[in-house]
Formats: C-alpha cells, structure tokens, sequence
C-alpha cells in the first residue's frame, strides 16, 4: 500500500485556498491510505525574519485547523516538524549530493531571490529539506498542486542520486499526486489566494464576515452590466462554486450567468449558502478544540511520536548504507 506524505507552512488559521488547494483532499486520502502523513512544516516557515511568539501561535493556530477541517489522529499521523530532528539530519546528507546548479534552477528560488537583497542560504535550500521531508518516510506518493511539481522532482533525483551513489534501491521516487481541486486564485482574480496579498477568505470566518469579502470579489471583467451575459469559465467566483456546491447547483449557477438570469450579487449569495454550509461545522469543531487544547496537544504528541518511530528507524539504515554506523570489515 502506498505511504503518503504531505506538509503544509504554520500560516495560522486555514483559509479557503489552503483548504481546497489541500487539506480537504488530506481529508480524503486519510481514509484510502491508513497511516498517512501530515505535517505542520514550521523548519520551513523560518527561512526569513518571523516573530517567535507569532509562530508559536501560527503553529497552534495550523494545528487546531487541520483537526478542525478534518484530519483524524486515529487515521492518519500528524506532527510538528521540528518534533522530529531527523528531519533536518536526512537534509544535510541531502546536501551533499545536490548540484548547487539545480537548486539555482528553482522556480521558486528565482522568485524569491530576486526580491532579497541578501539571500538566507535556506531559502536556497527549501527544497532539499523538503525532498527529506517525504524520504524520511520513504513516501511513494505526495498529494501536491501544480506549483509544487518541480520541488517534487527534486525529491525524485534526490532519490535517483542516493540510490545510484550507495547502489542501493532504498528510497523509493515519489509521484505526485493531484489534488483534484485547481488551483485557487485569490479574491482579486489577479494571483494566488495568498495572506500576503489579502485576498483569501479564512476557514473560521463568521458567515458575514465572508460576505463582506465576497461583494466586491472579482467576477467576469467583461460583465459591466447585470443585463450583461456572463462567462463562467473565466469568472472565479464560478471555480468556488464548483468547490464549494454540488453538480445541480453548478449548472444552474453556468445556465444563470450565461443567459444574465442572475447578476452576479444573486451568484455570490448563493456560493456563500455553500460554504457556509461546508464550514459551519469546521467552525464549531474549532471552538470545541479551543476548549479542549489538550486535545491539539495530545494528538501532536501522539503523531510527533509515531512520525520519530518511522524517522529514526529510516536514518539508522541510511547511516549504515553510507558507513556512518558499523563496524569495519574483518
């Protein structure tokens, strides 16, 4: 059966791009895939300058979340990264076998880089902590969106290069897989739903709080007019529907838009009945988290714990391929 692994930053609470983009099919595989794995990647959220108390709660803040929306401890094993150091002695062996050219090459290295004026080494090596993220669990496959395709790849090479250095067939080459939902463009039509850019809209926002945030969210540019036929494909509002509001819903909202039925204030009222029903009872399973935080606790200790068990027995066979442990020979 095939181990999954998958992280996410401690960005806080989830908002509705994270949710759709990846946990709610977190939420799905768990039951497919008994023992998957998910993490709370705090190592990574360090790579720049940060608050230590507003990580701290922005780790509690993911955690409670990820239960909220769904994630069962029974099923599933979830963590905090740095509960687990063989996180980052699997990325400094990593290290040294990945080209500097190859990390160079990252799209998301570029990006980045050309923002900085003095670049943290880690930023370079984001993605070399993330390939010992899914090895150390000798993962064949990663639930992923399209944006995190290259960075698995590394992960795949790195597995190619260990393997073909050592001759060994010891870490398996992690194929991706898709979450269903496209990716989720922010509120502005413009990017990425991104805290950064303030265009998301937050798993436990109150019903009119999300309201607020979707009147004056962007739809078709090229509908000026409610008498105006609208174009669904285009319009992301349309996308959330098909997120967030079954099959007949859907086609109704397609036929509305399409023959101006509906302007699009009637559109959004009817997308925020759908979420409002898929996240009311996320909200509630928040509140009684926040009531019971021994619940969080006991549910990262317990998966902090199974995770090292996994971790710790993969790093002893992997220090014995390299001659790190042993005894020379006779």
């Amino acid at each position: 059966m095939a181990r999954i692994f998958s992280g996410i930053q401690p960005s806080g609470e989830l908002h509705i791009g994270n949710y759709l983009g990846a946990v709610k099919n977190w939420v799905t595989l768990q039951g497919e895939h008994p023992g998957a794995i998910y993490c709370v990647v705090d190592y990574h959220a360090i790579t720049g300058a940060y608050d230590p108390a507003v990580l701290r709660a922005r780790r509690w803040g993911m955690a409670k979340s990820l239960l909220a929306s769904g994630i069962d401890p029974a099923q599933a094993i979830l963590f905090m990264q740095s509960d687990v150091p063989e996180h980052t002695e699997l990325s400094w062996i990593f290290t040294t076998i990945t080209p500097l050219g190859d990390l160079e090459r990252q799209t998301q290295f570029k990006d980045k880089s050309s923002k900085l004026e003095s670049i943290p080494a880690g930023v370079l090596m984001y993605p070399v902590l993330q390939a010992a993220d899914i090895l150390l669990y000798r993962a064949d496959s990663v639930p992923v969106g399209e944006d995190q395709i290259q960075h698995l790849e590394l992960a795949r090479d790195t597995s190619r290069k260990f393997n073909a250095k050592f001759d060994v067939a010891y870490f398996p080459e992690p194929k991706p897989l898709l979450t269903p939902t496209r990716r989720i463009m922010g509120l502005d039509g413009n990017a990425k739903m991104s805290k950064s850019m303030g265009n998301t809209i937050g798993l436990l926002e109150s019903d009119e709080e999300i309201w607020q945030k979707l009147r004056p969210a962007m739809t078709d540019p090229q509908r000026v007019r409610k008498s105006d036929p609208g174009r669904p494909e285009v319009c992301n509002i349309f996308q959330l529907h098909k997120a967030f509001n079954g099959e007949s819903t859907v086609a109704q909202v397609a036929d509305q838009c399409s023959t101006a039925g509906w302007g699009c204030m009637d559109c959004k009222k009817v997308l925020l009945e759908g979420m409002v029903q898929e996240l009311t009872p996320i909200r509630r399973r928040s509140a009684e988290l926040d009531e019971e935080p021994s619940r969080v606790l006991d549910a990262l200790a317990d998966g902090g714990r199974a995770a090292r068990a996994i971790a710790q027995q993969t790093m002893g066979e992997v220090r014995e391929i390299m001659g790190l442990s042993g005894l020379p020979a006779a």
